[in-house]
């Protein structure tokens, strides 16, 4: 039998903290100590990191949230630091961590005064934003203190948030504090985007990572909702830049199968990893958990994905990545129950794109769990979820691309879709994984495209579109920027799926799928469909009871049964008798 070699995966780990390129991991003071926090409160909690072993499974840094202000000099504009809470200022604060070999986070706002000004009552966080003072600030905290990360709150930006009102340009304000922090010469710090919602696609090229929900709040219900909202978000986690789904609220007052939900699913989706507990007093199974270097290092994986969505099954949620090598026989996929009941759940290995025999391996246990052929079945407790890392045989080409794996251009959260004419992801439970994609069209940067679509030797394929709509509507299909076809289509509702077919020529490798209508609006979407066209098969000589052949497809998946060898051709596709699989 074989095994998933745990050498490796420690390797992995090590591997990507020390290239650091990983989403970040550490602790942050909010979630546990809000605006109260103190010097000491901060060196107890790096000594607790050190102490507790969490330095050594990768999570290195201490970050300093809100409340650390004591206002800003009317003339020199210096920023002063909170008298009681931080005696002796931030410099030495943030030399003690170092000194453990830990990294050191701050915090600010966008705009002039903070968060916890508005909603804390902390009267003393009044004009310390970066705003009207980036360049300043930026040198005091990356060049004098010699901090390394910082989130950067918007409340001082936002209207209703801020006793100023003032109405902010998050792009500009974002774009100029990234700018500033470049000019310090510092090349290591990274800037986390706390908009609240996903801000647009431009933040990929101005932060590390950036918020894609409002707050967290230590509760199933939040944890569920921010979950919801991001198993959309796969597309927009690249090249080593982050959806954040917020801090962590493990090991406070959530149940353990709740916990390990909440953990395991910021782990292989690739979110920053920011412990909110009190360190000093943490449980013994909620650091074990903390501690999984095999979930760990799905987080830290070199590969940087965030895990799609696959399929829905009994009301779970099936998402899936590759780790350590694009398009390997290796992949890590979660089965995550949002239910607030128990579901059986069977896992067919052909959605995850894996043929032949499948190794699994239990992430939570932390043990092998045997070969399996096309199936794996898990009954999953109420909120609960289940990881694994499979490794088969044989990998497939991908032939679902669900909508909501798909990149839209001019994506964005903060501002009413319908009115900017930008596209959104919705919950529809006629659409084949619980999602589609709609609003699109009416611009060329309003589409929505899949970058990923991976073709072994490239050639002919039939693309089937599956869309809603209850009007006639336009789609042009693209492929690698060439316009293959424009096609009218009508579903005849908006809760019908119809399909559409397309023939389009793949290059071998990663090619680039695009739906888009730049002068109207284009139908919703369900998902795509990516098959060979007209290609041969062989059927393998293997027998049922009853004597009759399987029937393969290219991809090795089952098909049909047959009496007779020889060409048979099924829905409207080739396939030819011989004596093995192909490779």
């Amino acid at each position: 039998m074989r095994k998933i070699n745990c050498t490796t995966i420690a390797l992995v780990v090590s591997l990507a903290m020390s290239a650091q390129n990983g989403p970040t991991m550490g602790w942050s003071s909010w979630n546990t100590f809000g605006v109260n926090i103190s010097e000491n409160i901060i060196k107890r909690q790096a000594d607790a990191m050190v102490e507790k072993g969490l330095k050594d499974v990768g999570f290195d840094h201490i970050n300093i949230d809100d409340g650390f202000f004591g206002g800003r000099d009317k003339n020199t504009g210096e920023l002063l630091i909170h008298k009681t809470r931080f005696p002796n200022g931030l410099k030495p604060v943030a030399d003690y961590i170092h000194s453990k070999g830990l990294k050191a986070g701050i915090y600010s706002d966008a705009g002039a005064n903070t968060c916890g000004n508005y909603y804390n009552g902390d009267t003393q966080s009044v004009n310390v934003g970066f705003y009207n003072y980036d360049q300043h600030d930026a040198d005091f905290y990356f060049k004098e203190c010699g901090f390394d990360f910082v989130k950067v709150d918007f409340c001082g930006g936002d209207a209703p948030q801020n006793t100023q009102r003032l109405a902010l340009d998050p792009q500009e304000r974002y774009t100029a504090i990234a700018e500033a922090i470049k000019n310090t010469g510092r090349t290591d710090v990274r800037l986390n985007v706390c908009r609240w919602n996903y801000p647009g696609t431009w933040v990929h090229d101005v932060a590390f990572s950036w918020r894609t929900t409002p707050d967290i709040h230590d509760s199933w219900s939040s944890v569920k909702g921010i979950l919801a909202e991001n198993l959309y978000m796969s597309a927009y986690c690249f090249d080593g830049h982050y959806n954040d789904m917020d801090m962590l609220e493990v090991g406070r007052s959530m149940s353990a199968e709740e916990d390990k939900t909440h953990f395991g699913m910021w782990c292989i989706m690739a979110s920053p990893l920011l412990i909110g507990c009190n360190l000093t007093n943490i449980k013994a199974n909620t650091l074990a958990l903390l501690k999984n270097t095999e979930l760990i290092a799905l987080n830290q994986d070199p590969l940087c994905l965030q895990a799609y969505i696959a399929g829905l099954s009994n009301g779970c949620h099936l998402l899936v990545k590759d780790i350590e090598t694009l398009n390997g026989n290796k992949r890590a996929f979660a089965v995550y129950n949002p239910n607030d009941l128990s579901k059986t759940v069977t896992v067919r290995f052909s959605d995850l794109d894996l043929g032949g025999r499948v190794a699994l391996r239990d992430v939570f246990g932390n043990k092998d769990l045997g070969e399996f052929g096309e199936s794996y079945e898990v009954t999953l407790p109420a909120h609960g979820t289940r990881i694994y890392v499979a490794e088969a045989e044989k990998r497939l080409e991908r032939t679902r691309y669900e909508a909501e794996t798909g990149y839209i251009s001019d994506y964005q959260e903060l501002k009413n879709n319908q009115a900017e004419r930008t596209g959104i992801y919705e919950a529809a439970s006629f659409c084949s994984a619980g999602f589609k994609a709609g609003w699109l069209g009416y611009s060329e940067q309003n589409d929505l495209q899949w970058r990923d679509v991976y073709s072994n030797n490239g050639g002919k394929y039939d693309l089937t579109i599956a869309f809603i709509s209850g009007e006639n509507r336009a789609i042009q299909v693209s492929v690698n920027d060439m316009v293959v076809e424009t096609v009218n289509v009508n579903s005849g509702g908006w809760q019908t799926v119809g399909k559409k077919k397309v023939q389009v020529q793949l290059q071998p490798g990663r090619n680039t799928i695009r739906l888009s209508n730049a002068s109207n609006w284009m139908p919703d979407i369900d998902y795509i469909e990516v098959m060979p066209s007209e290609e041969a098969s062989v059927i393998p000589p293997s027998a049922t009871s009853n004597g009759s052949q399987l029937l393969y497809d290219l991809q090795g998946r089952r098909v049909t049964s047959i009496q007779t060898p020889g060409l048979v051709i099924t829905n409207g596709r080739k396939y030819v008798a011989g004596p093995s699989i192909p490779n």
